[in-house]
């Protein structure tokens, strides 16, 4: 079953994956770690994941094209096409295959919330197609890698300080 594109963006509980993380790191340190493709192959994945760059052209209509290398070796591409890019804020692009119009493909809305002490609230809401597709994303285990990818992000911000 596939989502009219008037279905794709509106938005439905049933299925919407919600995922936060503090990062002890100031917001705009934040913000580039995610929109620099260089440095986001450096933690993008889940743990044992590995990440290669294959372009990125970081405005509203550009993309970012990148291969997701599994411990198994098998290799997941990826493609990010950017709808809003609010510097500091936030961050929204649809994610799917390295395919043209994949089924597949989901909603991403970041926002990157500053609070005292240089810290930065991360807040990643995905919207998938149906809500047969965000239970079987959900059955593969996506919330605890995305918390993992998140976990990588905050070790790599460490690094950077």
């Amino acid at each position: 079953m596939t989502a009219s594109n008037a279905d794709r963006h509106t938005w439905a509980l049933d299925r919407e994956i919600v995922l936060s993380r503090v990062f002890e790191a100031p917001r705009a340190l934040v913000f580039k770690a995610w929109t620099d493709a260089e440095q986001a192959c450096r933690w993008f994945g889940p743990k044992g994941f590995t990440c290669k760059n294959l372009s990125s052209d970081l405005r509203v209509g550009g993309h970012w094209r990148f291969e997701m290398r599994a411990p198994d070796g098998t290799v997941y591409s990826n493609r990010m096409k950017y709808l809003e890019i609010l510097p500091n804020e936030r961050l929204v692009y649809e994610h799917g295959s390295d395919v043209d119009d994949d089924p597949n493909r989901f909603h991403v809305t970041i926002t990157f919330d500053e609070q005292a002490d240089k810290k930065t609230v991360v807040t990643l809401r995905q919207l998938h197609p149906t809500k047969a597709r965000r239970e079987a994303v959900i059955g593969f285990g996506a919330v605890e890698l995305g918390y993992q990818t998140l976990e990588k992000c905050a070790e790599h911000l460490r690094a950077q300080r």
